[in-house]
């Protein structure tokens, strides 16, 4: 189960985009990172593709960026924060029990 998940609200905790917030687009958990939306962006060299329909040119994108480079936003108190994972036992006779992520600080949970 991963700390950081498409759809996160993160703030940037490194680099050039530091103290910048995003939303997750895309995770690559092969190479542990992540792409968030307006951060790390790059221009590129794009050839035009007919077959896609694409013109060629200049095009700025976003790159990804390491995991350990960023922090969940808790919104509760307005900071970057932790993830940490919590079991909660089954609601009912039958059903198993959840992992689910909660920030560090305040133990509350994750909502994503």
């Amino acid at each position: 189960m991963n700390k950081i998940r498409k759809g996160d609200q993160v703030v940037i905790l490194t680099g050039k985009d530091k103290g910048k917030r995003g939303t997750v687009l895309q995770t690559v958990t092969a190479d542990n990172k992540v792409i968030v939306e307006g951060v790390n962006r790059a221009k590129k060299h794009e050839k035009p593709n007919p077959m896609k329909n694409t013109t060629g040119g200049i095009v700025e994108k976003e790159m990804p960026i390491q995991v350990s480079n960023i922090a969940i936003f808790n919104s509760a108190s307005g900071k970057a924060d932790r993830v940490g994972f919590k079991i909660l036992p089954a609601a009912k006779v039958g059903e198993k029990a959840r992992k689910v992520r909660v920030f560090k600080s305040t133990g509350a949970q994750v909502d994503a």
